[in-house]
């Protein structure tokens, strides 16, 4: 769809094609703002567009990894389950459906499936997929040298946490079978009802082991890798553009050939890119400037949806002041989060004093902590800081990408009005610097987000067990981790949801690791003229092999 010719001519086009619809009414401000960038970026910018694409689209800042043992973030998710398939996969509702498994059965207690491979299929240089992928696979992700820190989606098979914690070494002890090339069976601990939800995640996806012992950590680069999804890597260009195309020995066709994924942490810089039609799609929220929604939101091309994620803020408990509780509460209950909503973010989004997100069937959260400058004023001087004074220099750690710089300032000027706090400092990182650091917790502060990976209140609440992969807070509770191994083996749906309700309220209420924010509202940019295959969904799913351009004869 998407055409491109040279670097030159790409970014004189950026410039000149700013051009807004006759509907679209813009303040003077905001498109004299976006004329500066984009004259900036025409001197200053290093985009080539590259070769043409049927389908050009921005996906956020330049991925961690391509390593579906490794990644943690949601773009980088994007393009890996466009490379990778796991035994299911979700069609365009994010609904599951089955991918490399034609189709399976599970026995009455629930505690055990057995997954039948689809005939013939390939990875993308001809090798046969077989069960051995998917058993050999996950081991590696369990291992822990891999330093996944996604492991724990397997910690549902039996002894999957004891082999993933090395408590045990004997792999073959873990609750998963190859009995033939065809034939995969998977043994749980206790039943998991979402279980078919994470066969779809990209953390369960197989790799080609032989390439992976072949290139180690080059593995991903284009002409190395193998992969067994709709698309094979042709190019990546780093900061550039990253290129896709059909994979021939996918088991289906796909109904577009070649995507093109255009990296960056600009927001204008890929608002302008979609007006100048230079992009056919939008998908990543925080990719769309702020400043412009209230402008833009009637448009044709805009579509906003809610779905299950939260924006919040992580204490590393283990560094003065964070190790005090009261400190801690302070904080939470002196953040106005309907200052940053109404003017940083400008989506509607709903002000977060849980971090589950509402839409999870039967679960009731707890209130959480409400705003309560006068409260909070009283513990932060009970923990020793009256008005602020003595608060150490403490950092706060913001990606640089989207509006988080913003709300981190909003965030800094707010605990100053409200508590007199004036040692908070901004430290801003490069997305994948960014995850680096708030892995290893080296941060007094962290402004994160959580994009639910099923409908299921516990992929918010598990990530907080003690040492869990995801947690990056230094914060564990003995009763919460047994809390959650109780709800795990409660058949009873209501009883399990009252242990997550009272799980959330140690967390958000009680110990107080994390200070919820808001919940997102997903917003994407695409013409349904142009664009078919994108429907919203609660967990922002949605997979490149189900888009077809409307009018095109499909494959």
């Amino acid at each position: 769809m998407s055409s491109a010719g040279s670097e030159q001519a790409d970014r004189a086009a950026v410039v000149s094609g700013l051009r807004f619809p006759p509907t679209l009414v813009l303040p003077a401000f905001i498109a004299g703002a976006l004329l500066l960038f984009v004259a900036f970026f025409y001197f200053f910018g290093s985009w080539t567009l590259g070769e043409k694409a049927d389908l050009t689209l921005c996906n956020g800042d330049e991925p961690q990894s391509l390593d579906p043992a490794i990644i943690t973030g949601q773009l980088e998710g994007r393009i890996c389950l466009a490379l990778f398939e796991g035994l299911t996969t979700r069609d365009a509702k994010g609904d599951i459906i089955p991918g490399m498994a034609e189709n399976w059965t599970q026995t009455p207690d629930g505690l055990t499936y057995t997954f039948h491979l689809r005939p013939g299929i390939k990875w993308s240089n001809g090798d046969p997929v077989t069960a051995y992928d998917f058993l050999n696979s996950w081991e590696r992700v369990l291992n822990p040298a891999t330093a996944s820190e996604y492991s724990y989606q397997l910690y549902y098979l039996v002894n999957g946490e004891a082999y993933g914690t090395g408590k045990i070494t004997d792999f073959s002890q873990v609750g998963v079978k190859a009995p033939d090339d065809h034939t995969l069976v998977v043994t749980l601990a206790h039943p998991t009802a979402y279980f078919l939800e994470l066969t779809s995640f990209q953390t369960l996806c197989p790799v080609h082991l032989p390439t992976v012992r072949k290139y180690g950590r080059d593995w991903t680069k284009p002409g190395k890798m193998v992969s067994n999804g709709p698309y094979v890597l042709k190019e990546w260009r780093l900061n550039d553009y990253i290129l896709l195309e059909a994979n021939p020995y996918y088991w289906r066709p796909v109904p577009i050939h070649r995507i093109k994924v255009l990296p960056t942490n600009n927001a204008t810089a890929c608002f302008n890119l979609f007006y100048s039609k230079k992009t056919d799609l939008i998908l990543d929220t925080r990719s769309i400037p702020s400043a412009l929604v209230q402008d833009i939101k009637n448009q044709p091309y805009f579509h906003s949806n809610p779905f299950g994620a939260t924006s919040f803020i992580r204490f590393n408990v283990k560094r003065k002041p964070f190790d005090d509780v009261r400190v801690r509460k302070a904080l939470a209950l002196a953040l106005d989060k309907k200052d940053i909503v109404d003017k940083i973010t400008r989506a509607g989004e709903p002000v977060a004093n849980t971090l589950v997100p509402p839409g999870s069937a039967g679960y009731t959260p707890p209130q959480g902590l409400v705003y309560n400058p006068d409260e909070a004023r009283r513990l932060l001087a009970e923990a020793g800081y009256p008005n602020g004074q003595g608060f150490p220099d403490v950092d706060l750690l913001y990606p640089k990408r989207g509006t988080s710089e913003q709300v981190a300032t909003e965030i800094q000027a707010l605990w100053q009005r409200d508590l007199g706090i004036t040692s908070i400092h901004l430290r801003g990182q490069e997305w994948k610097v960014f995850l680096n650091t708030q892995q290893l917790i080296d941060c007094d502060l962290s402004i994160s987000g959580w994009i639910g990976d099923y409908n299921d209140p516990q992929t918010f609440l598990d990530m907080f067990v003690t040492d869990g992969g995801n947690n990056q807070t230094n914060w564990g509770d003995p009763q919460y981790d047994q809390m959650l191994q109780t709800s795990e083996n409660t058949a009873d749906p209501a009883k399990r949801m009252q242990i997550l309700h009272d799980m959330e309220k140690i967390l958000v209420e009680d110990q107080v690791p994390i200070v919820p924010v808001y919940f997102w509202v997903g917003m994407s940019l695409y013409y349904p003229d142009k664009l078919g295959g994108f429907e919203p969904n609660f967990v922002d799913d949605h997979r490149w092999g189900e888009f077809y351009i409307p009018g095109k004869k499909q494959p």
